[in-house]
């Protein structure tokens, strides 16, 4: 296990709370961005992180993504899926009346999207960078704010907790990635994730790529695609898959990927998440 352990902070998001459950004591190091964990691995100031990946609801997160693309010195090297429970927070004497704001971060605020429209059709929502930076913003700042939080905020910035479990859906969970310098061995029960795109655009392309995962018989338990940056209408596909880079099956895919496309990485192979409650 790690000695030291970046994640996205501060204190309380879902991010401390899995890294908690993966590496209960080890040092962790708070960073107030995806981006900035990252680079906390890359210098030497931590031996690896902890950064959210995928929600069962409003799917991947997009930081994160971009984050493995552009950092090839990153590698993933677990997973882990951590169930989410979201609270409404504020500052103490403050009712659901008093409310004119709510600030949490994005994915949260959307993932409490039904809720906040039923209570709050007329209250002002606002991102702000982690549910813990939002919460800690409450309990500062003089506005008739709440947040949207874990249960955990509550307990270390001192706030009241006026509504628990307010997510959209009771089976919400968050998967999250362990990135170090380097993936894992093969284990028998493994995952493998990579990128990868195409300089020309003609048809047949993806499909050829595909087929050659088919024809060996590997799974693909995932496939989407993100903007390259570059120009409009180019993309790079980022897939998952059952089984391991060394297996022979999928050496011999990744193979034929690499004749087909222009570019491809891979994020890493890892042993497959284990919940935790």
């Amino acid at each position: 296990m790690p000695k030291r352990l970046a994640y996205l902070g501060p204190a309380g998001t879902f991010s401390e709370g899995a890294a908690i459950k993966y590496a209960p004591q080890a040092e962790l190091i708070p960073c107030l961005s995806i981006s900035a964990v990252a680079e906390a691995v890359s210098n030497g100031r931590a031996d690896e992180a902890v950064v959210p990946i995928e929600n069962s609801l409003e799917g991947s997160v997009n930081d994160t993504l971009d984050m493995l693309i552009h950092q090839p010195s990153l590698f993933i090297r677990g997973e882990l899926v951590l169930p989410v429970q979201h609270c409404l927070l504020v500052r103490d004497g403050m009712n659901i009346s008093d409310i004119e704001i709510i600030y949490s971060h994005p994915q949260a605020l959307a993932q409490c999207r039904r809720y906040l429209e039923t209570h709050f059709p007329d209250v002002v929502t606002d991102a702000a960078l982690s549910t813990a930076a939002a919460a800690k913003y409450v309990l500062e700042t003089e506005e008739p704010a709440g947040a949207i939080g874990p249960i955990r905020a509550a307990e270390l910035y001192t706030l009241d907790v006026l509504a628990h479990g307010i997510q959209d859906n009771p089976n919400n969970v968050t998967r999250f990635a362990v990135l170090a310098h380097s993936d894992q061995r093969p284990t028998g029960n493994d995952k493998t994730s990579l990128c990868f795109s195409f300089t020309d655009d003609r048809p047949g392309l993806l499909y050829g790529v595909m087929k050659g995962f088919a024809e060996r018989g590997i799974n693909l338990a995932k496939i989407e695609s993100r903007p390259t940056g570059e120009s409009l209408g180019t993309y790079i596909f980022l897939i998952d898959l059952d089984g391991h880079k060394e297996d022979a099956p999928i050496k011999e895919a990744l193979q034929h990927l690499a004749e087909q496309a222009s570019w491809f990485r891979i994020f890493g192979s890892y042993p497959r998440y284990r919940r935790i409650s």
